[in-house]
């Protein structure tokens, strides 16, 4: 069993239709017929929408996605509109807000893995594979992998899981020609935003994309490059071997997984709500990326 603790009700806002309550973003459609997405403050963690919001979370995706998007706005076309509010709005939708083009989505999830840890180790110390991809021996967790590798995901059958699958598998799925263009493309974006965070002091272990078609233009959709979507770990103290520190929601995992919490993630019932210093220390990690990422002050941006 998995799902939200409490899950909210949507908010009802003149001239937009709720379209969609999911683990972090909210989604509605305007007049036009473009899609608004609202990312909330929840939190999720082992497929539990978590009763504890953690304060700034959802600006922090949407403002970060924005820097990104600028970036790689050269390589692929992106799916947002504006940033702008929509009237009648709630006030705290500031910063939270992107308006976009409502495209036709793939359903294929596009993961760039640069190094090796996840479940790609997992499957790696199985059969020196990586989503079918075989890699060389000696790796370990951490480790830098030769190249950048393309490893697709779809949904499971049953259950909102994603899989791992084969690029042949996205080729049966989707055409040969939108396979290869999102793997390329995957790999591309991963690439740039590789080098620009190792500028940072980060390392950008692995991230996943979603795309969809604007006609017959391939476009990069949802958020991008984000704690949530992303690992990012400290370049000053990654050392392959063993788990890196990440700028996520570690601290979350970890509490709920320690005795303090007094939850057991093998059962059916629903995690506790957080205290106030892991809440704390899981802004301050959120923040902290921001800041590395984009040079500017979380509080000033």
């Amino acid at each position: 069993m998995s799902g939200f603790v409490e899950k909210p009700e949507p908010l009802q806002v003149p001239g937009l239709v709720h379209l969609h309550t999911g683990k972090v973003r909210d989604l509605y459609r305007n007049e036009a017929g473009d899609l608004v997405m609202v990312a909330s403050d929840r939190i999720s963690a082992y497929d539990w929408v978590l009763p504890t919001e953690i304060p700034d979370k959802g600006r922090v995706l949407t403002q970060l996605s924005l820097w990104w998007f600028e970036r790689l706005r050269d390589l692929v076309p992106n799916h947002v509109i504006s940033a702008e509010v929509p009237a009648g709005a709630p006030a705290d939708w500031e910063g939270r807000t992107l308006v976009c083009r409502s495209l036709r989505m793939v359903p294929v999830e596009c993961v760039a893995r640069g190094y090796l840890t996840g479940s790609g180790l997992a499957e790696y110390e199985e059969s020196r594979t990586v989503c079918g991809l075989e890699l060389p021996e000696g790796l370990s967790d951490g480790s830098e992998l030769p190249a950048p590798i393309f490893t697709p995901a779809t949904k499971a059958a049953v259950g909102d899981h994603d899989e791992n699958v084969s690029f042949e598998e996205v080729v049966r799925q989707v055409g040969a020609g939108t396979a290869e263009a999102l793997r390329d493309t995957t790999l591309a974006v991963y690439a740039r935003a590789r080098d620009i965070a190792r500028e940072r002091g980060i390392v950008l272990a692995d991230t996943k994309f979603e795309f969809g078609f604007d006609g017959d233009a391939l476009v990069l959709a949802d958020e991008v490059l984000t704690p949530d979507s992303s690992r990012f770990w400290p370049a000053a103290t990654w050392e392959p071997g063993r788990a890196q520190p990440s700028y996520d929601k570690q601290y979350v995992r970890d509490w709920l997984t320690s005795d303090a919490s007094g939850w057991d993630r093998r059962s059916e019932q629903p995690p506790p709500a957080l205290p106030q210093d892991v809440v704390d220390a899981t802004r301050a990690k959120y923040t902290e990326a921001y800041e590395l990422l984009t040079g500017t002050p979380w509080e000033a941006r």
